[in-house]
């Protein structure tokens, strides 16, 4: 049966592949319809009302009808929805919220998720996912074999609505023709208690023949070494040797990239990332040999981009997927047909191809360090430790980075907390080789630094094993889809791990 399923699937997939390749051949005009289809289809709402979609005839109506957004101009009427108040973002009854692992002050998003959106818009992306792995090896069995997600959790809000990470949200919704080939069980999987559920994992799972694997990798390898404790083998293709998918996203997986290899030797594991967001499946990595990932035009999701020098103006310009260039940052918008109109994700991306559309995630709105004219984002930071832990033999486990201010007798300048799984031998010359790297990155970095006229050279505190977990612990933020913030303009976060060191 599983083996008769496979075959049929593939045939499925022979046509989504289809579809995507149609799509990428005319981006504009399936962004065109869908946008059309989304306003059509929620006129008849509070909000569709008040900025009249019912005469919004093409996007330059759209442009002038509808403002830029973002989450905290419309938290007040999804609270409203989570108590129960129908139509007031979408005409349809939701009846799921995702909910973010929270943003830099610390406060969790809940984003509406009608049916609709999760049937065509984060499940359909699931189905193109597969359909990229089928497309480049026919020898795959993603439904013959086991796969093992790493999701979150779900809390009952009451009157048939719920609340969870959107991986839990997916996981309970899979269609019945996908789950009898996922392992753990969905009850499992769904368990709040991660260290409960890595145990599980690690004791009862690592017997399947697993052959997808998928998860946060900071959350990964904490399971990765739960089952080598368990099992006593000496890497995890040991363990699963059938094992051919790592699909990772949430945070830059390029500091982890050499610990993976490590725990997956095996030449046959391809790394592929997913750009799976609380508020919507935008892009997936179609080909394992090629950096970026494929923006999925025809998923229920309309996007705009704001150039990133621009995103704090009072009238920036938007562009359409269309318009955008190469080597440019840009800040993502998306209108989605789950009530989202013209919001600010608070992603900073970059096109590293437009014929097709593939993109990488570079940081956050606001995620970065600016306090003394430096523009330290996401991307240089993950960069910059990447090559130097290449270079000296290091591995990272976390980080994260604060200002040092300026005083009456001294310059500012980086702190940065690392907890290593594995330590360079000296840490001094770490840091300065990391400061090094850093400048020939970032030219704004590299200026302030010059003749440390603005900035000393960036510091490092090495952690204990730990520390950050007990941060996590302590701000509910322990497995799911939870990230370590990494860059802040104040020390709130590092002040606080200090104390703990």
């Amino acid at each position: 049966m599983p083996q008769t399923m496979d075959v049929l699937l593939r045939r499925y997939f022979r046509y989504r592949q289809w579809r995507i390749d149609k799509v990428v051949a005319n981006v504009s005009l399936y962004q065109n319809r869908l946008l059309k289809k989304i306003l059509v289809r929620q006129q008849g709402s509070e909000y569709g009302q008040r900025y009249n979609f019912s005469r919004i005839k093409d996007y330059a109506d759209f442009q002038s009808a509808i403002p830029i957004i973002k989450y905290e101009d419309i938290v007040d009427t999804i609270l409203e929805m989570m108590d129960g108040r129908d139509n007031a973002l979408v005409t349809e009854r939701v009846e799921w919220f995702a909910k973010s692992s929270g943003t830099i002050a610390g406060r969790s998003k809940f984003i509406p998720v009608t049916k609709n959106y999760l049937i065509n818009g984060h499940l359909k992306c699931t189905w193109a996912t597969a359909s990229a792995i089928y497309n480049e090896d026919p020898t795959a069995r993603l439904f013959a074999d086991k796969n093992l997600i790493m999701g979150g959790s779900l809390e009952d809000l009451g009157g048939g609505r719920t609340v969870g990470d959107i991986s839990a949200i997916m996981l309970k919704n899979f269609p019945k023709i996908g789950r009898r080939f996922s392992t753990p069980s969905f009850e499992v999987a769904l368990d709040p208690d991660w260290d409960k559920k890595i145990k599980y994992i690690a004791q009862h799972c690592t017997e399947e023949r697993v052959s997808l694997l998928g998860g946060v990798p900071t959350w990964t390898m904490v399971l990765f070494k739960e089952i080598l404790a368990h099992t006593g083998a000496s890497n995890i293709s040991e363990v699963w040797p059938h094992l051919k998918s790592y699909l990772h996203g949430g945070i830059g997986f390029e500091p982890y990239r050499k610990s993976f290899r490590e725990y997956l030797p095996s030449e046959k594991v391809v790394f592929r990332e997913i750009y799976n967001a609380t508020e919507g499946y935008f892009a997936i990595q179609n080909s394992k040999d090629e950096d970026g990932m494929l923006l999925l035009c025809d998923h229920q999701i309309f996007y705009e981009f704001i150039p990133y020098e621009e995103y704090k103006n009072s009238n920036p310009s938007v562009l359409t997927v269309d318009q955008v260039e190469l080597d440019q940052l840009y800040v993502m918008v998306i209108t989605n047909s789950s009530g989202l109109y013209r919001y600010v994700v608070g992603d900073v991306v970059e096109f590293v191809s437009v014929a097709p559309y593939k993109l990488k995630v570079r940081g956050r709105t606001e995620q970065y360090i600016n306090v003394f004219g430096e523009e330290v984002m996401l991307s240089n930071t993950d960069q910059a430790l990447t090559t130097v832990c290449r270079r000296q033999a290091a591995e990272v486990r976390d980080y994260t980075v604060a200002p040092v201010f300026m005083m009456a007798d001294s310059k500012g300048g980086h702190e940065w907390l690392i907890e290593f799984i594995k330590a360079p031998e000296n840490i001094t010359a770490f840091a300065a080789e990391l400061d090094k790297a850093l400048r020939q990155i970032n030219s704004d970095y590299d200026a302030k630094r010059y003749k440390n006229m603005a900035m000393d050279p960036l510091v490092i505190t090495q952690l204990s094993s730990g520390t950050i977990e007990k941060w996590q612990r302590k701000h509910k933020r322990f497995g799911g889809q939870n990230k370590m913030p990494r860059l802040k303009n104040d020390r709130t976060i590092v002040e606080w791990l200090l104390s703990y060191k």
